[in-house]
């Protein structure tokens, strides 16, 4: 039995609606973030060494890192669902899409948000990631074209992950003018099982308002 030790609002969130997504069977323990300071609980950090959020349990076996956890979900248990055929020429650009998601497009954020909790907001640094972030947002906006998903016709699980950053970029107040990226929110939060997960996992309020 798989279970999610999930974080609200946190990436962990995408795990959970990827297992929606695939039907699978699972067990939930849920943690929340301290109100005040908005860090995971004790909790976390005694189960794994890295102390967040999403983790992945099976028997016996931990799993972090949202991008490792998709990979195995889906290698495991996606039985060539949410994802292209790996002889499809678009594989390249999921697998692409896949590590995006966990490192050039998230990575100008995190910087922002650690700019401001130090007091660095408009240092160079801080000015830097925004431009840096605005390429990212771009790339998506570019990657989406006419399509409705970031594979054209085809949802999969680089939608999902893809998902988090436009989220985050509006959290701090970074996103705007982007509205293919609105738009494919708009289908992304429309899907029954975003709801399912919603419903198992808690308030998500890194969501986009509608």
């Amino acid at each position: 039995m798989l279970t999610l030790h999930h974080l609200n609002n946190s990436r962990s969130q995408k795990i959970l609606w990827l297992l929606e997504e695939l039907k699978l069977s699972y067990e939930l323990v849920n943690y929340e973030r301290d109100p005040q300071t908005l860090m995971g609980p004790p909790a976390l950090k005694a189960l794994h060494p890295l102390g967040k959020s999403p983790v992945l349990e099976e028997d016996g076996h931990l799993l972090s890192e949202s991008g490792a956890i998709t990979e195995y979900i889906l290698s495991r248990y996606g039985r060539g669902r949410l994802a292209p055929d790996p002889t499809r020429q678009d594989h390249m650009r999921f697998v692409e899409c896949m590590y995006f998601a966990v490192s050039a497009g998230m990575n100008p954020i995190m910087i922002k948000v650690y700019a401001r909790a130090f007091g660095l907001t408009g240092a160079p640094m801080d000015v830097a990631a925004t431009g840096e972030l605005e390429t990212a947002l771009s790339y998506i906006e570019k990657m989406l074209g006419d399509g409705e998903w970031l594979m054209g016709d085809m949802f999969t699980a680089a939608d999902i992950q893809m998902s988090f950053i436009p989220e985050l970029a509006n959290a701090i107040g970074a996103f705007k003018g982007h509205t293919k990226i609105a738009a494919w929110q708009k289908r992304l939060y429309a899907r029954p099982a975003f709801h399912r997960s919603i419903e198992r996992g808690g308030t998500y309020e890194f969501a986009a308002p509608a």
